[in-house]
């Protein structure tokens, strides 16, 4: 976890309490401040930082208050390169303080892949807002979609990548 996450939440507005800094060290409260619309996703398991229960809840604003990324790449699903905006999985990891090896992931019709942690450290996977500038609806993989950056790396180029990039994605369970 970086300071730049606990500015960003504070600069946007989400909640000045999202994150706190103890000490410089980097040390978390447990707490994210509540979404303010419709929830599209759910992280439990072991995290640290919760805002419902023993989950942390996120609207589409605290989302995108997350530092944003962007890459261009090809996919099995799409006939030209498209352009892929939205907070990097690892960094997303890092404001609910993830402590797992495995991601469950599931979409809104409960397709669920498992996702190693060590993805979102090794590429720069990122949980996809936008498509081509505009947020995602559902009928177009949205409103979120976990996206590696196949075009950067030949390794992408493999099926269980490809599984891993969930789209329609509801909810995180880290183990």
């Amino acid at each position: 976890m970086n300071t730049s996450i606990s500015r960003r939440f504070f600069m946007h507005g989400v909640g000045a309490g999202a994150l706190a800094w103890v000490g410089g060290l980097g040390a978390q409260t447990t707490t994210l401040p509540a979404p303010k619309d419709r929830v599209v996703l759910t992280v439990g398991g072991r995290i640290a930082v919760h805002n419902r229960g023993n989950t942390a809840v996120f609207d589409l604003a605290m989302l995108e208050a997350l530092p944003q990324h962007s890459f261009t790449t090809m996919t099995p699903w799409e006939d030209k390169p498209i352009t892929f905006r939205g907070p990097r999985l690892r960094d997303l990891l890092a404001a609910v303080g993830a402590n797992g090896s495995q991601i469950k992931a599931t979409a809104l019709n409960d397709y669920r892949v498992a996702i190693p942690v060590a993805d979102a450290q090794r590429f720069d996977v990122i949980v996809a807002t936008r498509k081509n500038g505009e947020p995602m609806p559902v009928r177009d993989k949205g409103p979120l979609f976990v996206v590696y950056p196949f075009d950067r790396d030949p390794a992408l180029k493999d099926k269980r990548y490809y599984e891993r990039s969930i789209w329609q994605l509801k909810a995180l369970d880290i183990e």
